[in-house]
């Protein structure tokens, strides 16, 4: 009984783990794909445009604290290693490094509208499976909710405009050099202050507004499900 305790338990960490692996690892591969397209190959050159988990795994932010929110049921929260980029490489650097950044997040939105779209597919033609309780279809179901909560989390969370998190960088194009300059000099303290309020418990703050973005995306599923 006991080892099947564990297996569920491994199973259900998996369901929340292995998504969360494909969003860093998508949303890093977007940084670097709109990278080459804006004229550096850095990402490329050093074999970070691809989705291979071990590209991008960073210990702390990939394994360490996504394996703490499974135990402790928090949101997850995590990183990966950031795509370099060389802005010596693009014709526009202000405008260029916008879209990089902005490219992440807009990934993760991506794949949750793929993720609700999916779910919506799921529902509308497996709803006699799923009203009968068929274990694999319920299965499938909440790994597609689990994928479309993650990616909604991750867009939001690193649209906080604290360096090193994308947000930064991308209101840094709204800013004046000296006032960007001089936050990303404090990014060492930022990142420091980030993983403080993860710690805390602080992260939940942003609950609120990722749960209302998963709930439009929720809103499309139905949709798809209905039509």
């Amino acid at each position: 009984m006991q080892k099947l305790d564990l297996i569920a338990t491994a199973f259900e960490a998996l369901k929340h783990f292995v998504p969360f692996l494909f969003a860093l690892c998508f949303h890093e591969y977007a940084h670097g794909w709109v990278a080459r397209l804006r004229g550096d190959r850095t990402a490329e050159i050093m074999g970070r445009l691809t989705l291979n988990p071990m590209a991008h795994a960073d210990v702390i932010g990939t394994l360490v604290l996504p394996l703490m929110s499974i135990v402790s049921g928090i949101p997850f929260f995590g990183w990966a290693k950031p795509v370099p980029v060389d802005e010596r490489n693009l014709k526009n650097p202000r405008v260029d490094m916008f879209w990089i950044a902005f490219a992440g997040p807009l990934s993760n939105l991506l794949l949750a509208l793929i993720g609700a779209v999916a779910l919506g597919l799921l529902v509308r033609f497996f709803a006699p499976a799923l009203m009968a309780g068929q274990a694999g279809v319920e299965q499938i179901r909440d790994i597609l909710v689990i994928f479309i909560s993650i990616n909604v989390f991750l867009a939001v969370f690193n649209m906080i405009p604290l360096h090193p998190l994308d947000g930064a960088k991308v209101l840094a194009r709204f800013l004046p050099e000296r006032v960007n300059e001089q936050l990303e000099a404090w990014s060492g303290y930022t990142s420091l202050l980030l993983l403080m309020i993860f710690v805390s418990g602080g992260i939940t703050l942003i609950a609120g507004p990722a749960q209302w973005v998963r709930n439009l995306f929720m809103i499309v599923a139905q949709g798809v499900a209905l039509t």
